[in-house]
């Protein structure tokens, strides 16, 4: 990775809370104070009635993205960014985040050890999904899972799972979880799957409230494909929980772990097992 250059920052606030607005004052009092460029993405500004620029241009012209909010803020600005190969640094504006660590008043003290080079880019796997529908392919991306999921809660749903090509499984229940490393203490935690350690090059299935009793989780190494095909009724798909498609009957979702990783920013100091003890409780 090439090194970061100070020159031009891009600021994403998390929707619908115009009360960041204070924060991200804050945050651009310091950037500007080492003479930096600070743009706020037009999402973000339309919400606090200010000027903004798309992100896709954020993204082309800034040396990193900051996000304040919490870690659905970051999950959406990763998946939408993930493209442009951009580092991402995670404020929280609230309550203890996996992926922001940083909060508001650390970040004073946290950006002159940047500008030292004090700090670390995590880079951690992201799912890429592809789904072909009447000929036309839609691709996107999931930083913590895609849900195969039931359209209607009264009824179960059958996906047919395929490993490269091959039939390997087939599910009868709630859904299948596929989830990466980052995403595997979200839903898949508490549907019974792995904890899996960020940086691994790993994905895993799981299943949610299976039919049958002898349905266990597994993971898969990044060199396998997966291929989830709904064989008898319609199926809904959920990245991140963010956004919903609807899979129709006997179409299929296809899903890998991309080439290229998402880039997150830390302090040195960031560790992640003392974020799992302190967020799950363990030891207590």
């Amino acid at each position: 990775m090439k090194t970061i250059e100070f020159k031009k920052v891009g600021i994403v606030l998390r929707p619908s809370t115009p009360e960041l607005k204070t924060g991200y004052k804050a945050i651009k009092k310091v950037l500007e104070k080492y003479d930096i460029e600070v743009f706020l993405e037009k999402g973000s500004a339309d919400m606090l009635c200010l000027d903004g620029v798309d992100l896709d241009i954020l993204c082309k012209e800034c040396s990193f993205l900051i996000t304040i909010g919490g870690d659905g803020t970051l999950i959406s600005t990763v998946r939408k960014s993930f493209i442009y190969n951009i580092p991402v640094l995670g404020i929280h504006a609230g309550n203890f985040g996996f992926l922001t660590d940083l909060n508001m008043e650390g970040f004073e003290k946290f950006f002159p050890k940047m500008l030292q080079r004090d700090f670390s880019v995590e880079e951690r796997s992201i799912l890429e999904v592809s789904i072909i529908q009447n000929q036309v392919k839609r691709s996107a991306y999931a930083f913590n899972d895609v849900v195969i999921t039931r359209t209607a809660v009264p009824q179960m749903i059958h996906v047919e799972a395929f490993v490269d090509s091959k039939p390997f499984n087939k599910y009868y229940g709630d859904g299948v979880i596929v989830s990466t490393p980052t995403g595997s203490t979200a839903y898949n935690l508490s549907a019974g799957g792995p904890v899996m350690f960020p940086s691994t090059n790993v994905f895993s299935l799981t299943p949610i409230c299976p039919h049958s009793l002898t349905q266990s989780p597994i993971v898969l190494p990044k060199e396998y494909s997966i291929e989830m095909k709904t064989s008898s009724e319609a199926a809904l798909v959920i990245l991140d929980g963010q956004e919903t498609i609807e899979l129709g009957r006997d179409k299929s979702v296809h899903i890998k772990l991309a080439s290229k990783k998402v880039k997150l920013i830390h302090g040195k100091e960031f560790n992640y097992f003392e974020n799992l003890k302190e967020k799950l409780n363990w030891g207590e």
